[in-house]
């Protein structure tokens, strides 16, 4: 039986994830984002996690998808990694802040060009009437920043989420699988185990 280290959390997170980017063969730093809305209503969608620290987990996204609607709304939210070949799981939940601007600035510098322009496209999260209206406004944009470096739009950013808590999650035959959470405290963070 597998018995999960009791560590600082954010190492045992690199250690997990060093081992997920060696053994997933698609995208290691996906994970399904849970927000919600004022009223509560929720709402779930895989997002690339592009930085961890001992800030938190941050992604990136347009300001004005329905992500970002609700975390501008509601600023709480919660990641759930699974890596299946792993056969683990991390679930994280905490409040959610907005990343500073040299931080959003250097990572949209760092995407591919074609990823930076569909970034101006895109109308994240609003209806579409078909193909070819995404492809001209592509066009458009490409035109537009024919040459020279492609700015960082206004509405998109990043946020972090800001654990206060984090889950470690790890099969166990029978499914008497191994949990160990992590709560964060004013000196810094209690573990307890909990039942599978």
């Amino acid at each position: 039986m597998s018995v999960i280290k009791i560590e600082e959390p954010i190492n045992q997170f690199r250690e997990w994830y060093a081992a997920a980017q060696k053994a997933e063969p698609d995208y290691p730093d996906a994970a399904s984002l849970a927000t919600a809305t004022s009223e509560g209503r929720p709402s779930a969608r895989m997002v690339l996690v592009k930085a961890v620290d001992e800030r938190g987990f941050v992604f990136y996204t347009n300001l004005q998808s329905r992500k970002g609607g609700e975390l501008a709304d509601n600023p709480f939210a919660a990641l759930c990694f699974h890596w299946k070949s792993q056969k683990r799981q991390v679930r994280i939940e905490g409040p959610v802040e907005a990343v500073d601007v040299a931080e959003a600035d250097a990572y949209f510098a760092s995407r591919p060009r074609m990823s930076q322009i569909g970034a101006w496209a895109s109308k994240q999260s609003q209806p579409l009437t078909g193909r070819m209206q995404l492809e001209k406004r592509i066009a458009e944009y490409t035109a537009k920043f024919h040459v020279g470096a492609v700015p960082r739009p206004e509405f998109w950013s990043g946020f972090r989420i800001v654990p206060d808590r984090i889950e470690f999650w790890e099969e166990v035959t029978f499914r008497l699988h191994e949990r160990l959470v992590y709560h964060r405290t004013a000196d810094g963070w209690r573990t307890e185990r909990l039942f599978p």
